[in-house]
């Protein structure tokens, strides 16, 4: 049976790729790839000879169709992303959502990612994290992103343009100016910087030109102190509290479940007391 490889590449470094995923992307009969120009530098260090073809945000509508025929026909598939590990706020879920639905055979080859690198650096907490992704643009949409999730006991992990990262900081100074953040930037490249601090030092920092807005970005945020985990819902009833996820898009029993967790309550008292039961 042919097979999707999933395959990490390397973020910043072409040292840091596995025996194992140079050998899978040369014996595959095709790589799907963001940006043929990018894979085509590490296959040229690499001497990787497999032919390339564009799959990304564009035209992944088409394209995946495509490539579930390929791998039915017997054509074993690479998938990699310009750097880092593939479906990682990267292009291929579809692919891969359609290869399972067609009993094709899915095989993973892991490599480096942006998010842990910088964790392991930054001297924030690394036991409990969320991986946020890219924060929407619009800043109203980042505050509210941030304010519902700056409240959890787990560090954050966020992907940002160099274009945004200001901003982004600037956002997270008016949900907790107090917190720790940390700044990674040039990930595993020779100029490879992690920095933390508040939101204003680090700012500073980027004023002064002692962090280069330069390359793709990771944002940790420290998560809540345990003290300062029932602040924010401290003033509302359950009601309001139960609402209050519902709004933002949870359906009222994982809602319920969120709330009973929030409060240290069994499920079932906050349950009855939102039913009035």
């Amino acid at each position: 049976m042919a097979t999707l490889y999933l395959v990490g590449t390397p973020i910043g470094n072409l040292a840091d790729i596995t025996y194992r995923a140079v050998q899978t992307l040369q014996s595959v009969d095709l790589i799907a790839c963001e940006d043929t120009r990018v894979t085509q530098k590490l296959c040229q260090h690499y001497e990787i000879h497999t032919p390339l073809k564009s799959y990304h945000d564009h035209n992944k509508e088409k394209e995946t169709a495509h490539l579930i025929e390929l791998l039915q026909q017997g054509n074993d598939i690479a998938l990699v992303s310009d750097a880092g590990l593939p479906l990682i706020s990267d292009p291929g879920y579809e692919l891969v959502v359609a290869a399972r639905e067609a009993q094709l055979r899915v095989e993973t080859v892991p490599g480096p990612n942006a998010g842990l690198t910088a964790l392991m650096a930054s001297g924030l907490p690394s036991f409990t994290y969320t991986f946020l992704g890219f924060l929407p643009r619009k800043d109203k949409e980042k505050v509210e992103v941030l304010k519902q999730r700056m409240y959890e006991d787990s560090t954050l992990i966020i992907y940002e343009s160099p274009y945004r990262v200001k901003d982004s900081l600037q956002a997270i100074a008016r949900v907790d100016d107090e917190r720790q953040v940390a700044l990674g930037r040039e990930l595993t490249k020779r100029f490879e910087q992690i920095e933390t601090g508040t939101p204003k030092t680090l700012l500073q920092m980027i004023e002064r030109d002692d962090i280069r807005l330069k390359g793709e970005f990771v944002i940790l945020i420290q998560g809540a102190a345990p003290e300062a985990d029932n602040a924010w819902f401290e003033d509302l009833t359950i009601h309001e509290h139960v609402d209050y996820y519902c709004e933002q898009g949870q359906k009222p029993k994982a809602a319920i479940k969120q709330v009973a967790k929030d409060r240290q309550m069994k499920t079932g008292e906050v349950y009855d007391i939102y039913h009035e039961v």
